[in-house]
């Protein structure tokens, strides 16, 4: 390898790592004793690469052996060009900042909190798993939420994560200012490190310090540190532990230094890192501004560091909290921005190629025009937004998450299409996406296929409702007294039809027209605040006091998988969630029991009922209606007491055992109709929502289209064969890094722990879940779908019953069978040809019964003629035909419109509670009388409403007595008109 060949920019780091190899053999010698090749890759200075594939352990070893000098350590980084497979890697102190890769950024990170003892956590899905109280996960810190409330307990008190995040509703909602600005996103990583009570300020400054400066090799001369106020304690660690000189300290207010996870419940001060990124990065006329100022152009905060130390009540008063935590948050776009020397983050290598693509697809060229430029951005970044959540189960619809990434979406499509291109594209950004997001997110492209047809199908929608959004602002165009639009009106068109503030100017400019501007923006500011007020986030510190001292007293124990009975002994006793001693009878309570049979309602499985007993007499005290998780770790019982229970009572508690078979048997065929449909349609197809009940179980899933009888057939014919062959149900309880890797599908909307449960029908099915589940699949019985259909754009649903139900469906069809068969007088065999057979003939007398009614219609006409009336040279009519049904009345209306080619005609059909209402107008009168009116005012006459168009429209009512009035005065009102 010659280094002399290398770019100017590597030559000095490719050298060094090149020395490192030759000139020691101390350092070479244990890996050539483990039978090791070893490289420096060009691509990733810094970094040595294993040759081939490696054993794990072996390398470990060898990076013990090697002499105290050598600081290295073990982790993985993506397979670089010059590595055909992804290679063990050892990394070596940097001393001085190098250009790196947003990949190798982010790996950078997490290896260095695992080597100082952190848990590496996976990125939680974007849809907050159990908290509704969330749109959007939108911190590293959500997952997490539990363990500092304290309502969870892991076996580890240090983490580090790169948490993909969505900002782009609720409370933090950045998504008008996205392609505008250098650094906002909808889509971004968050990397972060956290301490559960472990270590707090003194370590997590250290650690900071040490990765920023040493790690990726900031000159520490470009660093400006943030503290609050009044935390003393923050800016003596920052020079007593970082060396970070005091003036180079701010300390600033609540706004940037305090952070609180919501109204109430965990809070404390903050220290923020910043980044000088030189005058060229400041905003005009503020070269020479000094930090803090100017803080959102020449200086970059990178690294946020949450001290949690204080409890806030809902008085407001802080007490301190017994196990201080650390939460931090750094924005890798941003940082990535600063290792590759990048002002904007869209120039660094995670967004740059993204907005190449997006610039062939529109056929043009950066650089060349600001407002293209912006709207690159836009598709560059709400691509990512859009292949992520889609990944994630979010589908667009018109409300909640679904509508928050239809407006992403329509942004996108809205921007590119005023840069001329009209055909869909979005769909292809979000394969694009997959791609270059691989190396850290490899899932994305096992859902391309399902994620670009969602995103496509969303493009062709949109492209129909521009045609009406336009339709709309012209109507609303031609109702305008003056030149300009009023500001709700914009509003409307925006929020409403989808049509852009910047399309509705262009169009107005077209005519002469003004857009009113600010009185858009008043109406944007007060649905940002109708949209907070609907996301205030963070309610999880609202659970009931006792639920949290219950669950610190001790965690339920469950042994529901293997028993359904045992030994128990009350630890808590709730009425209206405030704790009690005891109970009499007859009373509605929650209790908890230190160890239960009791499955909690969770995963779609409902809550277990059942009964406790004495154990002493072995009379039953309480009905356990349903057993539910008050707080993870925490069943809490839901009963109605029979006999007196008391604090610390020794019970017996006994799950109702045919109704836990039947649920069992449910789960149990939920997992194979998921593993038949994923067979049959393909691996698109993921949960998209379950419940799991004794009397049935109802499946949802991403899939585009219904499926036939044939397709119905044969995933029934898969599900029942594997019952058939009474396959052993297999459980393990693993790390869910080897659960996943192993095969396991995770459910979307769940929220998985460190370690995990799998349950496998061996060859066909293995899933991540925590449900109960029969033992052998036989036990089943037979599975018999009963349902399907469209619940949501893209996702359908299937209810199936199993065991008693489907023996009980199928003696009811077979009753119904019966019957039919005796109706008809013909033997079940011959059931289908003798109701073809009457349908035919039924279809035979419709057609004779309409041809009959088109013959009387044609019959009225001579007499309805007679009673039309010359209004100014205007045939009107105005007239009742009873026993005639709206097509017969429509029919009429259009053929004598068209024969008297001048007229105004109503016509109305009427018997004891129903009133129907047709009227025409012909072209030439559309001016004067309008169908649409004249009809809503019949219409309302008579009790209904009405309307349609100005020369045709349609109505009806409830008040027939009041209908012959009201036709007569048709006339007048028609003559006031001409």
């Amino acid at each position: 390898m010659d280094s002399s060949r290398a770019p100017p920019h590597v030559r000095g780091e490719l050298q060094s790592a090149l020395n490192l190899l030759s000139r020691d053999a101390e350092f070479l010698h244990p890996f050539i004793e483990a039978g090791i090749r070893v490289q420096a890759t060009v691509n990733r200075p810094g970094i040595l690469s294993t040759v081939g594939h490696c054993d794990h352990s072996r390398v470990a070893v060898a990076i013990a052996r090697l002499p105290a000098r050598w600081p290295l350590r073990m982790g993985r980084a993506p397979a670089a060009p010059i590595v055909p497979v992804r290679p063990c890697v050892t990394r070596y102190n940097r001393t001085s900042p190098n250009h790196m890769t947003g990949h190798e950024t982010r790996q950078l990170f997490l290896d260095f909190f695992a080597a100082r003892g952190h848990r590496s956590v996976r990125s939680s899905s974007l849809v907050p798993g159990n908290d509704p109280t969330l749109l959007f996960t939108n911190a590293g810190m959500n997952q997490f939420k539990d363990l500092f409330l304290g309502l969870e307990k892991r076996d580890y008190s240090r983490a580090t994560t790169s948490q993909k995040c969505v900002r782009a509703g609720g409370k933090h909602n950045d998504l008008e200012n996205v392609g505008y600005t250098r650094r906002h996103h909808t889509f971004f990583e968050m990397l972060g490190n956290f301490s559960f009570g472990d270590y707090f300020k003194a370590e997590a400054i250290d650690f900071a310090w040490d990765l920023i400066t040493r790690e990726y090799g900031l000159p520490k001369d470009r660093l400006y540190v943030t503290v609050f106020r009044e935390d003393d304690a923050a800016e003596e660690l920052w020079q007593k532990v970082a060396g970070v000189p005091k003036s180079r300290i701010f300390r600033l207010d609540e706004k940037d230094n305090f952070w609180q996870m919501g109204e109430t419940g965990p809070c404390g001060p903050c220290s923020e890192i910043h980044y000088d990124l030189g005058p060229e990065a400041a905003e005009p006329g503020h070269e020479h501004e000094e930090f803090p100022l100017d803080g959102g152009g020449r200086f970059v905060e990178i690294w946020n560091l949450v001290f949690m130390q204080f409890n806030r009540d809902a008085a407001g008063l802080m007490t301190p909290l017994p196990r201080p935590s650390i939460d931090t948050g750094m924005g890798l776009e941003r940082l990535a921005a600063v290792m590759q020397g990048k002002l904007s983050n869209y120039e660094i290598d995670l967004l740059a190629p993204i907005v190449e693509y997006a610039a062939k697809l529109a056929h043009v060229t950066q650089g060349d025009d600001a407002r293209a430029d912006t709207a690159l951005r836009i598709a560059a970044d709400h691509s990512r937004a859009a292949a992520f959540l889609v990944h994630d189960g979010v589908l667009p619809s018109n409300e909640g998450r679904g509508y928050v990434l239809r407006k992403i979406m329509r942004r996108a499509m809205r921007h590119i299409r005023m840069l001329g291109l009209e055909d869909p594209f979005l769909y292809k950004m979000t394969g694009f996406v997959a791609e270059l997001m691989n190396p850290a997110y490899p899932e994305l492209l096992e859902s391309v296929d399902r994620v670009a047809r969602i995103v496509k199908d969303e493009e062709h929608r949109y492209a129909t409702t521009f045609l009406v959004a336009e339709k709309v602002f012209n109507d609303e165009v031609k109702a305008l007294s003056g030149t300009t639009l009023a500001g709700p009106v914009s509003f409307k068109l925006y929020d409403t039809y989808g049509l852009a503030i910047d399309e509705q100017e262009d169009m107005a400019r077209e005519r002469g027209l003004s857009v009113d501007r600010e009185g858009f923006e008043h109406e944007m500011q007060q649905q940002r605040v109708r949209a907070r007020a609907s996301w205030r986030g963070a309610g999880k510190g609202t659970v009931a006091p006792a639920y949290q001292t219950l669950l610190h007293a001790g965690r339920t124990n469950f042994l529901g998988y293997e028993q359904l009975e045992a030994k128990t002994r009350v630890t808590g006793l709730l009425v209206n969630e405030k704790p009690v001693d005891n109970i009499g009878p007859g009373t509605s309570a929650e209790l908890v029991l230190d160890q239960t049979p009791f499955y909690a309602e969770t995963g779609g499985q409902v809550g277990d009922s059942g009964a406790l007993y004495s154990l002493e007499t072995g009379e039953k005290l309480a009905t356990v209606h349903t057993a539910w998780p008050a707080v993870p770790g925490l069943t809490v019982h839901r009963i109605t007491s029979i006999g007196p229970i008391h604090m610390d009572d020794e019970l017996r508690a006994e799950v109702e055992e045919p109704v836990r078979r039947s649920t069992m048997r449910n789960h149990t065929a939920t997992h194979l109709l998921h593993a038949a449909l994923r067979n049959l349609l393909g691996s698109h197809v993921k949960q998209a929502g379950s419940v799991v009940d004794p009397g049935r179980l109802r499946f949802d899933f991403s899939h585009y289209a219904a499926l036939d009888r044939a397709q119905i057939d044969e995933v029934e014919r898969v599900m029942n064969e594997h019952i058939f062959r009474d396959t052993a149900v297999e459980t393990d309880v693993m790390p869910i890094d080897r659960a996943i890797s192993s095969g396991a599908m995770a459910l979307f909307g769940e929220k998985y722990g460190e370690r995990v449960r799998v349950v496998s029908v061996p060859g066909f099915s293995k899933e991540l879940c925590g449900g109960t589940h029969v033992g052998r699949t036989g036990e089943i019985g037979i599975c018999k779908i009963v349902y399907e259909g469209s619940i949501a754009a893209g996702v359908r649903r299937i209810e199936a019953v199993t065991g008693h139900g489907a023996v009980e469906r199928y003696q009811k069809s077979g009753d119904s069978l019966h019957r039919i068969a005796s109706l008809l007088r013909v033997p079940e065999t011959d059931l289908v040809e003798s109701v073809e057979k009457l349908l035919s003939r039924e279809r035979a007398l419709e057609r004779q019964l309409e041809q009959l009614k088109g013959k009387l219609g044609q019959a009225a006409v001579s007499g309805l003629e007679a009673e039309a009336r010359d209004i100014n040279g205007v045939r009107v009519l105005s007239a009742r035909l009873d026993g005639m049904d709206r097509g017969q009345l429509r029919n009429l209306v259009d053929s004598l419109r068209n024969k008297w080619k001048s007229a105004v005609v109503l016509l109305a059909s009427a018997d004891d509670s129903k009133v129907d209402i047709v009227a025409g107008v012909t072209k030439d009168l559309t001016g004067k009388v309008q169908a649409g009116k004249l009809v809503g005012a019949v219409s309302l006459a008579v009790g209904g409403k009405g309307g349609g168009r100005p020369d045709m429209a349609e109505g009806g009512g409830k008040d027939a007595a009041a209908l012959d009035a009201t036709l007569a005065e048709v006339y007048v009102t028609v003559a006031g008109l001409l």
